[in-house]
């Protein structure tokens, strides 16, 4: 099969594109065999340079509401996806904030307690312990006291989640980042993380506009709908 062949896929993926919606549907020959059009290949086409930068769910469902004539769905779940692109974008700057406005942490600075950390941070105690049950810090204690002590990692943790939740990130959010920061020994070692990072944001960005160029050329290929526009759901 062409159509197979020009994008290195088995006969059966065409079929299976077919049957999930992904391709329009084909009509038959005398035989029964699937006769595909220059309108199916615009449509592989387009699903496979979707896929790239929206996600093989995201540009599957894209080309099943193009396909039962529903652009407007499909063009909501783009939007959707350039939305989350956005935010983590967004997530990318803060975290690259906090992490510049962090200082390496000196291993010679005293251990320090509760008390005179929150007070550092100007937040309650009560939010340090939240923070150790989510996994931000982890103090370890004074075996004849019991008190919390807190290294200078600690402290480095405990900033860095404090100026994340500054910036509106959710505990459960920041908690992946400080794991990340602890198994890289510190915050230089995440620069190269963070461009690699980067890298794949602008690689998604780049792919969502090559995408777009392919749906575009589909939906221009595509027949004009029936007057009045897709039969809604019952």
């Amino acid at each position: 099969m062409d159509l197979a062949r020009e994008h290195g896929l088995s006969t059966q993926a065409i079929r299976n594109y077919e049957d999930a919606g992904i391709l329009p549907a084909t009509g038959r020959s005398p035989h029964g065999y699937r006769a595909y059009a220059p309108l199916h290949a615009q449509a592989l086409r387009a699903f496979l340079a979707l896929v790239p930068g929206h996600g093989h769910q995201t540009a599957t469902s894209i080309m099943q509401a193009v396909n039962r004539d529903a652009t407007e769905d499909a063009l909501r779940l783009i939007d959707e996806s350039h939305g989350q692109l956005l935010d983590d974008r967004r997530t990318l700057q803060a975290v690259e904030a906090a992490l510049h406005d962090l200082a390496p942490v000196p291993q010679e600075r005293g251990d320090t307690f509760i008390g005179p950390l929150a007070k550092r941070l100007g937040i309650r105690p009560a939010t340090l312990r939240k923070w150790e049950r989510a996994g931000l810090v982890r103090p370890r204690r004074d075996p004849q006291t019991g008190y919390r002590v807190y290294s200078a990692a600690d402290v480095r943790d405990a900033r860095l989640a404090h100026q994340l939740r500054r910036g509106g990130y959710l505990l459960e959010q920041i908690a992946p980042l400080i794991a990340q920061v602890r198994s890289a020994g510190g915050v230089a070692p995440l620069e190269s993380t963070l461009h690699g990072w980067q890298a794949r944001l602008s690689a998604r960005s780049r792919a969502m506009l090559t995408g777009a160029a392919a749906l575009e050329a589909y939906l221009s290929y595509r027949p004009a709908p029936p007057e009045g526009g897709p039969t809604a759901p019952a």
